[in-house]
Protein backbone atom coordinates (compact mmCIF):
# COMPACT_ATOMS: atom_id res chain seq x y z
CA UNK A 1 0.00 0.00 0.00
CA UNK A 2 1.37 3.48 -0.80
CA UNK A 3 2.35 5.85 1.97
CA UNK A 4 -0.50 8.22 2.90
CA UNK A 5 1.26 11.27 1.39
CA UNK A 6 1.37 9.46 -1.97
CA UNK A 7 -2.43 9.23 -2.21
CA UNK A 8 -4.41 11.53 -4.45
CA UNK A 9 -7.12 13.77 -3.00
CA UNK A 10 -9.89 11.38 -4.01
CA UNK A 11 -8.02 8.30 -2.77
CA UNK A 12 -7.30 9.91 0.58
CA UNK A 13 -10.85 11.17 1.03
CA UNK A 14 -12.28 7.71 0.27
CA UNK A 15 -9.85 6.01 2.67
CA UNK A 16 -10.71 8.42 5.49
CA UNK A 17 -14.46 8.06 4.87
CA UNK A 18 -14.11 4.26 4.93
CA UNK A 19 -12.15 4.31 8.18
CA UNK A 20 -9.07 2.85 6.47
CA UNK A 21 -6.94 5.95 7.12
CA UNK A 22 -7.08 8.64 9.77
CA UNK A 23 -6.71 12.33 9.08
CA UNK A 24 -3.87 12.42 11.60
CA UNK A 25 -1.99 9.66 9.76
CA UNK A 26 -2.36 11.54 6.48
CA UNK A 27 -1.33 14.87 7.99
CA UNK A 28 1.71 13.34 9.72
CA UNK A 29 2.78 11.70 6.45
CA UNK A 30 2.56 15.00 4.52
CA UNK A 31 4.34 16.90 7.30
CA UNK A 32 7.12 14.30 7.37
CA UNK A 33 7.61 14.72 3.62
CA UNK A 34 7.77 18.49 4.03
CA UNK A 35 10.32 18.15 6.83
CA UNK A 36 12.41 15.77 4.73
CA UNK A 37 12.43 17.76 1.49
CA UNK A 38 11.55 21.40 1.94
CA UNK A 39 14.92 22.65 3.07
CA UNK A 40 16.15 21.56 -0.36
CA UNK A 41 13.10 22.43 -2.50
CA UNK A 42 11.83 25.57 -0.70
CA UNK A 43 8.18 25.12 -1.65
CA UNK A 44 6.64 26.47 1.58
CA UNK A 45 6.68 29.79 3.41
CA UNK A 46 4.36 28.84 6.26
CA UNK A 47 3.45 25.50 7.86
CA UNK A 48 2.14 25.30 11.44
CA UNK A 49 2.59 21.64 12.38
CA UNK A 50 0.67 21.92 15.64
CA UNK A 51 -2.31 23.63 13.98
CA UNK A 52 -2.41 21.07 11.16
CA UNK A 53 -2.40 18.15 13.60
CA UNK A 54 -5.04 19.81 15.77
CA UNK A 55 -7.30 20.18 12.71
CA UNK A 56 -6.63 16.55 11.80
CA UNK A 57 -7.54 15.33 15.28
CA UNK A 58 -10.77 17.35 15.09
CA UNK A 59 -11.53 15.74 11.70
CA UNK A 60 -10.99 12.29 13.18
CA UNK A 61 -13.24 13.12 16.15
CA UNK A 62 -16.01 14.16 13.75
CA UNK A 63 -15.65 10.89 11.86
CA UNK A 64 -15.68 8.84 15.07
CA UNK A 65 -18.81 10.64 16.27
CA UNK A 66 -20.62 9.77 13.06
CA UNK A 67 -21.06 13.37 11.98
CA UNK A 68 -21.66 13.98 8.25
CA UNK A 69 -18.37 14.15 6.37
CA UNK A 70 -17.64 16.51 3.50
CA UNK A 71 -16.12 15.29 0.24
CA UNK A 72 -12.63 16.46 1.32
CA UNK A 73 -12.88 15.42 4.96
CA UNK A 74 -9.44 15.34 6.58
CA UNK A 75 -7.50 16.00 3.35
CA UNK A 76 -4.67 18.56 3.65
CA UNK A 77 -4.54 21.18 0.88
CA UNK A 78 -1.81 23.77 0.26
CA UNK A 79 -2.45 27.42 -0.61
CA UNK A 80 -0.41 29.74 -2.78
CA UNK A 81 0.65 32.62 -0.57
CA UNK A 82 -1.67 35.12 -2.22
CA UNK A 83 -4.80 33.57 -0.63
CA UNK A 84 -6.11 35.39 2.43
CA UNK A 85 -5.87 33.34 5.63
CA UNK A 86 -7.43 34.87 8.74
CA UNK A 87 -4.79 35.62 11.36
CA UNK A 88 -2.01 34.11 9.23
CA UNK A 89 0.38 36.23 7.11
CA UNK A 90 -0.30 36.51 3.39
CA UNK A 91 2.94 38.02 2.12
CA UNK A 92 2.56 37.37 -1.64
CA UNK A 93 6.29 36.73 -1.89
CA UNK A 94 7.00 40.43 -1.38
CA UNK A 95 8.64 42.82 1.04
CA UNK A 96 5.74 45.14 0.29
CA UNK A 97 3.31 42.74 2.02
CA UNK A 98 5.70 41.43 4.68
CA UNK A 99 3.46 42.59 7.54
CA UNK A 100 0.06 41.87 5.97
CA UNK A 101 -2.19 39.60 8.05
CA UNK A 102 -5.76 39.25 6.67
CA UNK A 103 -8.77 39.32 8.94
CA UNK A 104 -10.72 36.74 6.92
CA UNK A 105 -10.23 33.69 4.70
CA UNK A 106 -10.48 33.74 0.92
CA UNK A 107 -13.83 32.39 -0.29
CA UNK A 108 -12.10 29.41 -1.90
CA UNK A 109 -10.46 28.49 1.41
CA UNK A 110 -13.77 28.86 3.23
CA UNK A 111 -15.38 26.43 0.75
CA UNK A 112 -12.51 23.94 1.09
CA UNK A 113 -12.82 23.99 4.87
CA UNK A 114 -16.59 23.61 4.61
CA UNK A 115 -15.96 20.44 2.54
CA UNK A 116 -13.72 19.12 5.33
CA UNK A 117 -10.28 19.99 3.98
CA UNK A 118 -7.40 20.99 6.24
CA UNK A 119 -5.25 24.00 5.40
CA UNK A 120 -1.74 22.51 5.31
CA UNK A 121 0.24 25.69 4.76
CA UNK A 122 1.17 28.58 2.46
CA UNK A 123 3.19 27.74 -0.64
CA UNK A 124 5.81 29.96 -2.23
CA UNK A 125 4.72 32.35 -4.97
CA UNK A 126 6.71 34.65 -7.20
CA UNK A 127 6.34 38.25 -6.07
CA UNK A 128 2.66 39.19 -6.31
CA UNK A 129 2.19 36.20 -8.67
CA UNK A 130 4.17 37.98 -11.40
CA UNK A 131 7.51 37.80 -13.17
CA UNK A 132 10.50 37.56 -10.85
CA UNK A 133 11.47 33.94 -10.10
CA UNK A 134 10.85 32.45 -6.67
CA UNK A 135 13.45 30.57 -4.57
CA UNK A 136 11.69 27.23 -5.20
CA UNK A 137 13.62 24.41 -6.91
CA UNK A 138 12.32 21.99 -9.53
CA UNK A 139 12.29 18.51 -7.89
CA UNK A 140 13.22 16.85 -11.19
CA UNK A 141 16.45 18.81 -11.57
CA UNK A 142 17.45 21.67 -9.30
CA UNK A 143 19.21 23.50 -12.15
CA UNK A 144 15.92 23.91 -14.06
CA UNK A 145 13.09 26.35 -13.44
CA UNK A 146 10.03 25.02 -11.60
CA UNK A 147 7.89 27.58 -13.43
CA UNK A 148 5.76 30.25 -11.85
CA UNK A 149 4.03 31.97 -10.41
CA UNK A 150 2.49 28.98 -8.55
CA UNK A 151 5.94 27.45 -8.15
CA UNK A 152 5.62 26.29 -4.54
CA UNK A 153 2.17 24.78 -5.13
CA UNK A 154 3.36 22.77 -8.14
CA UNK A 155 6.53 21.52 -6.47
CA UNK A 156 4.70 20.59 -3.26
CA UNK A 157 2.24 18.43 -5.21
CA UNK A 158 4.92 16.86 -7.43
CA UNK A 159 7.12 16.00 -4.44
CA UNK A 160 4.18 14.39 -2.59
CA UNK A 161 4.20 16.97 0.20
CA UNK A 162 0.45 17.40 -0.30
CA UNK A 163 -2.15 15.87 -2.63
CA UNK A 164 -3.26 19.24 -4.04
CA UNK A 165 -2.59 22.96 -3.72
CA UNK A 166 -4.32 26.11 -4.91
CA UNK A 167 -2.59 28.40 -7.38
CA UNK A 168 -3.74 31.23 -9.60
CA UNK A 169 -3.37 32.09 -13.28
CA UNK A 170 -3.23 35.52 -14.90
CA UNK A 171 -1.22 34.35 -17.92
CA UNK A 172 0.23 30.86 -17.37
CA UNK A 173 0.84 30.51 -13.65
CA UNK A 174 -0.97 27.19 -13.01
CA UNK A 175 -0.65 25.10 -16.16
CA UNK A 176 2.98 25.96 -16.91
CA UNK A 177 4.37 24.93 -13.49
CA UNK A 178 2.09 21.88 -13.64
CA UNK A 179 3.75 20.84 -16.91
CA UNK A 180 7.25 21.65 -15.65
CA UNK A 181 6.76 19.49 -12.55
CA UNK A 182 4.81 16.58 -14.05
CA UNK A 183 1.42 17.11 -12.37
CA UNK A 184 -2.13 18.06 -13.38
CA UNK A 185 -2.95 21.77 -13.52
CA UNK A 186 -6.51 23.05 -13.86
CA UNK A 187 -7.87 26.52 -14.59
CA UNK A 188 -11.68 26.88 -14.71
CA UNK A 189 -13.63 29.40 -16.76
CA UNK A 190 -13.11 33.02 -15.73
CA UNK A 191 -15.70 33.69 -13.02
CA UNK A 192 -16.49 30.02 -12.32
CA UNK A 193 -14.71 30.19 -8.92
CA UNK A 194 -14.65 33.24 -6.65
CA UNK A 195 -11.48 35.31 -6.44
CA UNK A 196 -12.55 37.09 -3.25
CA UNK A 197 -9.66 37.20 -0.81
CA UNK A 198 -6.98 36.54 -3.44
CA UNK A 199 -4.35 39.26 -3.90
CA UNK A 200 -5.05 40.57 -7.42
CA UNK A 201 -2.89 41.08 -10.48
CA UNK A 202 -5.42 41.87 -13.21
CA UNK A 203 -9.15 42.44 -12.86
CA UNK A 204 -9.91 41.08 -16.34
CA UNK A 205 -7.58 38.08 -16.25
CA UNK A 206 -7.04 36.63 -12.75
CA UNK A 207 -8.42 33.10 -12.34
CA UNK A 208 -8.26 30.73 -9.38
CA UNK A 209 -6.68 27.39 -10.29
CA UNK A 210 -5.09 24.36 -8.68
CA UNK A 211 -2.44 21.68 -8.92
CA UNK A 212 -3.21 18.00 -8.30
CA UNK A 213 -2.14 14.55 -9.45
CA UNK A 214 -5.25 13.34 -11.28
CA UNK A 215 -8.12 14.64 -13.36
CA UNK A 216 -10.48 13.15 -10.75
CA UNK A 217 -8.92 15.43 -8.14
CA UNK A 218 -9.23 18.47 -10.41
CA UNK A 219 -12.95 17.75 -10.78
CA UNK A 220 -13.46 17.15 -7.06
CA UNK A 221 -11.92 20.49 -6.14
CA UNK A 222 -13.97 22.27 -8.80
CA UNK A 223 -17.15 20.70 -7.44
CA UNK A 224 -16.38 22.11 -4.01
CA UNK A 225 -15.38 25.64 -5.08
CA UNK A 226 -17.54 26.42 -8.13
CA UNK A 227 -20.43 28.85 -7.83
CA UNK A 228 -21.39 32.50 -7.43
CA UNK A 229 -20.08 34.74 -4.68
CA UNK A 230 -21.65 38.09 -3.89
CA UNK A 231 -18.24 39.29 -2.72
CA UNK A 232 -16.73 38.79 -6.20
CA UNK A 233 -18.57 40.85 -8.86
CA UNK A 234 -17.20 38.76 -11.74
CA UNK A 235 -18.23 35.41 -10.28
CA UNK A 236 -20.78 33.72 -12.53
CA UNK A 237 -24.29 32.53 -11.80
CA UNK A 238 -24.08 29.91 -14.54
CA UNK A 239 -25.32 26.56 -13.15
CA UNK A 240 -22.68 24.42 -11.50
CA UNK A 241 -22.28 21.06 -13.23
CA UNK A 242 -21.93 17.58 -11.81
CA UNK A 243 -18.27 17.32 -12.72
CA UNK A 244 -17.42 13.99 -11.13
CA UNK A 245 -20.38 12.19 -12.71
CA UNK A 246 -19.46 13.63 -16.10
CA UNK A 247 -16.18 11.73 -15.93
CA UNK A 248 -17.71 8.32 -15.30
CA UNK A 249 -16.97 6.13 -18.35
CA UNK A 250 -16.31 9.10 -20.67
CA UNK A 251 -16.63 8.43 -24.40
CA UNK A 252 -13.74 8.89 -26.80
CA UNK A 253 -13.61 12.66 -27.39
CA UNK A 254 -13.55 14.78 -30.53
CA UNK A 255 -10.28 16.70 -30.28
CA UNK A 256 -9.25 19.73 -32.27
CA UNK A 257 -5.48 19.75 -32.76
CA UNK A 258 -4.04 23.28 -32.93
CA UNK A 259 -0.74 23.72 -34.76
CA UNK A 260 -0.85 27.36 -35.88
CA UNK A 261 0.87 29.66 -33.39
CA UNK A 262 1.79 26.74 -31.10
CA UNK A 263 4.03 24.83 -33.49
CA UNK A 264 5.62 28.07 -34.66
CA UNK A 265 6.77 28.73 -31.09
CA UNK A 266 7.50 25.17 -29.93
CA UNK A 267 10.87 23.47 -30.22
CA UNK A 268 11.31 20.40 -32.42
CA UNK A 269 11.12 17.92 -29.53
CA UNK A 270 7.84 19.40 -28.30
CA UNK A 271 6.31 19.28 -31.81
CA UNK A 272 7.34 15.63 -32.24
CA UNK A 273 5.99 14.80 -28.81
CA UNK A 274 2.56 16.31 -29.45
CA UNK A 275 2.33 14.62 -32.85
CA UNK A 276 3.06 11.32 -31.10
CA UNK A 277 0.45 12.01 -28.41
CA UNK A 278 -2.17 12.86 -31.04
CA UNK A 279 -1.41 9.59 -32.81
CA UNK A 280 -1.71 7.57 -29.60
CA UNK A 281 -5.03 9.20 -28.77
CA UNK A 282 -6.31 8.52 -32.29
CA UNK A 283 -5.28 4.87 -32.05
CA UNK A 284 -7.15 4.64 -28.74
CA UNK A 285 -10.34 5.88 -30.41
CA UNK A 286 -10.32 9.68 -30.24
CA UNK A 287 -11.40 11.64 -33.29
CA UNK A 288 -8.52 14.01 -34.05
CA UNK A 289 -8.89 16.88 -36.51
CA UNK A 290 -6.52 19.77 -37.05
CA UNK A 291 -8.38 23.05 -36.72
CA UNK A 292 -7.40 26.48 -38.00
CA UNK A 293 -6.94 29.39 -35.64
CA UNK A 294 -8.18 32.94 -36.28
CA UNK A 295 -5.78 35.74 -37.13
CA UNK A 296 -6.59 37.34 -33.76
CA UNK A 297 -4.33 34.71 -32.11
CA UNK A 298 -1.30 36.61 -33.40
CA UNK A 299 -1.82 39.62 -31.13
CA UNK A 300 -3.70 37.99 -28.25
CA UNK A 301 -0.62 37.41 -26.07
CA UNK A 302 0.81 40.91 -26.57
CA UNK A 303 -2.57 42.49 -25.81
CA UNK A 304 -2.91 40.33 -22.72
CA UNK A 305 0.45 41.39 -21.31
CA UNK A 306 -0.43 45.04 -21.85
CA UNK A 307 -3.79 44.63 -20.08
CA UNK A 308 -2.04 42.84 -17.24
CA UNK A 309 0.55 45.59 -16.81
CA UNK A 310 -2.05 48.37 -16.73
CA UNK A 311 -4.39 46.62 -14.31
CA UNK A 312 -1.54 45.51 -12.04
CA UNK A 313 -0.32 49.11 -11.99
CA UNK A 314 -3.80 50.28 -11.03
CA UNK A 315 -3.78 48.00 -7.97
CA UNK A 316 -0.18 48.66 -6.94
CA UNK A 317 0.00 52.39 -7.72
CA UNK A 318 -0.28 53.70 -4.13
CA UNK A 319 2.31 51.20 -2.84
CA UNK A 320 4.55 51.66 -5.88
CA UNK A 321 4.61 55.44 -5.44
CA UNK A 322 5.55 54.99 -1.79
CA UNK A 323 8.07 52.10 -1.95
CA UNK A 324 9.03 51.24 -5.52
CA UNK A 325 12.47 50.12 -4.34
CA UNK A 326 10.88 47.25 -2.38
CA UNK A 327 9.59 45.59 -5.57
CA UNK A 328 11.76 43.10 -7.44
CA UNK A 329 13.19 44.31 -10.78
CA UNK A 330 10.87 42.67 -13.32
CA UNK A 331 7.67 43.49 -11.45
CA UNK A 332 8.89 47.02 -10.82
CA UNK A 333 9.54 47.47 -14.55
CA UNK A 334 6.11 46.06 -15.45
CA UNK A 335 4.36 48.42 -13.06
CA UNK A 336 6.30 51.40 -14.40
CA UNK A 337 5.27 50.40 -17.93
CA UNK A 338 1.64 49.97 -16.91
CA UNK A 339 1.52 53.41 -15.34
CA UNK A 340 2.71 54.95 -18.62
CA UNK A 341 0.30 53.19 -21.03
CA UNK A 342 -2.04 55.56 -22.85
CA UNK A 343 -5.77 54.97 -22.26
CA UNK A 344 -6.41 54.63 -25.99
CA UNK A 345 -3.77 51.90 -26.29
CA UNK A 346 -5.31 50.05 -23.34
CA UNK A 347 -8.79 50.40 -24.83
CA UNK A 348 -7.62 48.95 -28.16
CA UNK A 349 -6.08 45.99 -26.38
CA UNK A 350 -9.42 45.33 -24.69
CA UNK A 351 -11.20 45.59 -28.06
CA UNK A 352 -8.75 43.12 -29.62
CA UNK A 353 -9.29 40.77 -26.69
CA UNK A 354 -13.06 40.88 -27.17
CA UNK A 355 -12.64 39.92 -30.84
CA UNK A 356 -10.31 37.08 -29.86
CA UNK A 357 -12.89 35.75 -27.38
CA UNK A 358 -15.59 35.68 -30.07
CA UNK A 359 -13.25 34.00 -32.57
CA UNK A 360 -12.17 31.31 -30.12
CA UNK A 361 -15.71 30.56 -28.97
CA UNK A 362 -16.52 29.64 -32.58
CA UNK A 363 -13.41 27.44 -32.83
CA UNK A 364 -13.99 25.64 -29.52
CA UNK A 365 -17.58 24.73 -30.41
CA UNK A 366 -16.30 22.42 -33.16
CA UNK A 367 -15.01 19.76 -30.76
CA UNK A 368 -15.03 18.47 -27.20
CA UNK A 369 -11.58 19.85 -26.45
CA UNK A 370 -8.73 21.66 -28.17
CA UNK A 371 -5.26 20.10 -27.90
CA UNK A 372 -1.91 21.94 -27.75
CA UNK A 373 1.48 21.42 -26.13
CA UNK A 374 1.45 22.67 -22.55
CA UNK A 375 4.68 24.63 -23.03
CA UNK A 376 6.94 25.57 -25.96
CA UNK A 377 9.77 23.45 -24.53
CA UNK A 378 10.67 21.39 -21.46
CA UNK A 379 11.77 23.29 -18.33
CA UNK A 380 14.80 25.42 -19.06
CA UNK A 381 18.12 24.97 -17.27
CA UNK A 382 17.75 28.55 -16.10
CA UNK A 383 16.39 29.59 -12.71
CA UNK A 384 16.54 33.31 -13.51
CA UNK A 385 13.10 33.13 -15.14
CA UNK A 386 9.90 31.11 -14.81
CA UNK A 387 9.63 29.93 -18.44
CA UNK A 388 7.49 30.96 -21.37
CA UNK A 389 3.73 31.33 -20.62
CA UNK A 390 2.73 31.99 -24.24
CA UNK A 391 0.81 28.69 -24.59
CA UNK A 392 -1.44 29.33 -21.57
CA UNK A 393 -1.85 33.06 -22.17
CA UNK A 394 -4.46 32.81 -24.96
CA UNK A 395 -6.82 30.72 -22.83
CA UNK A 396 -6.49 32.93 -19.77
CA UNK A 397 -7.08 35.96 -21.99
CA UNK A 398 -10.33 34.59 -23.39
CA UNK A 399 -11.33 33.01 -20.07
CA UNK A 400 -11.69 29.40 -21.29
CA UNK A 401 -11.25 26.41 -18.96
CA UNK A 402 -7.99 24.55 -19.50
CA UNK A 403 -6.17 21.57 -18.04
CA UNK A 404 -2.55 20.39 -18.29
CA UNK A 405 -1.78 16.66 -18.16
CA UNK A 406 1.63 15.03 -17.78
CA UNK A 407 2.38 13.22 -21.03
CA UNK A 408 5.95 11.94 -20.83
CA UNK A 409 9.59 12.83 -20.33
CA UNK A 410 11.84 14.90 -22.54
CA UNK A 411 15.28 13.75 -23.63
CA UNK A 412 16.59 15.78 -20.70
CA UNK A 413 14.60 13.59 -18.30
CA UNK A 414 12.28 16.45 -17.35
CA UNK A 415 8.49 16.40 -17.70
CA UNK A 416 6.48 17.20 -20.81
CA UNK A 417 2.78 17.99 -20.79
CA UNK A 418 -0.22 18.52 -23.03
CA UNK A 419 -2.95 21.12 -22.68
CA UNK A 420 -6.66 20.62 -23.29
CA UNK A 421 -9.08 23.55 -23.61
CA UNK A 422 -12.87 23.82 -23.94
CA UNK A 423 -15.60 26.42 -24.37
CA UNK A 424 -16.58 28.69 -21.46
CA UNK A 425 -18.40 26.83 -18.67
CA UNK A 426 -17.89 23.50 -20.47
CA UNK A 427 -15.83 22.15 -17.57
CA UNK A 428 -17.80 18.90 -17.46
CA UNK A 429 -17.00 18.22 -21.12
CA UNK A 430 -13.35 19.23 -20.67
CA UNK A 431 -12.86 17.06 -17.60
CA UNK A 432 -14.49 14.08 -19.33
CA UNK A 433 -12.16 14.47 -22.30
CA UNK A 434 -9.17 14.91 -19.99
CA UNK A 435 -10.09 11.82 -17.96
CA UNK A 436 -10.35 9.79 -21.17
CA UNK A 437 -6.97 11.06 -22.38
CA UNK A 438 -5.42 10.42 -18.97
CA UNK A 439 -6.60 6.81 -19.16
CA UNK A 440 -5.51 6.36 -22.77
CA UNK A 441 -2.02 7.71 -22.14
CA UNK A 442 -1.47 6.07 -18.76
CA UNK A 443 1.28 8.52 -17.80
CA UNK A 444 2.07 9.14 -14.13
CA UNK A 445 5.24 11.04 -13.35
CA UNK A 446 7.13 11.23 -10.09
CA UNK A 447 10.46 12.95 -9.46
CA UNK A 448 13.18 10.94 -7.73
CA UNK A 449 13.55 13.26 -4.74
Amino acid sequence: MPQPNELTVAQAARAIAAGELSAVELAESCLAQIEALDERLQAWVYVDRDAVLADARAADADAAAGRPLGPLHGVPIGLKDIYYTAGIPTRAGSEVYKDFVPEYDATSLTLLKRAGAIMLGKAVTTEFACLDPSPTFNPWNAAHTPGGSSSGSAVAVAARMCPAALGSQTVGSVLRPAAYNGVVGFKPTFGRVSRHGVVPVSWNLDTVGWLARSVEDAALLLQVMAGPDIADPVSSRQPVGDYSSAMANPPAPRIGLLRRYFYEKADAETRRHLDGIAERLAQAGAEIEELPLPDSIETAYVDQRLIMSVEAAAFHEPMYRRQAEDYQPRLRAMLAQGLEVDGIVYSRALENRRQFIVDMEQAAQQCDALLTPATPAPPQADRTNTGDPAFQGPWTSCGFPAIALPSGLAESGLPLGIQLVASPFAEARLLAAAAWCEGALGVELRPAV
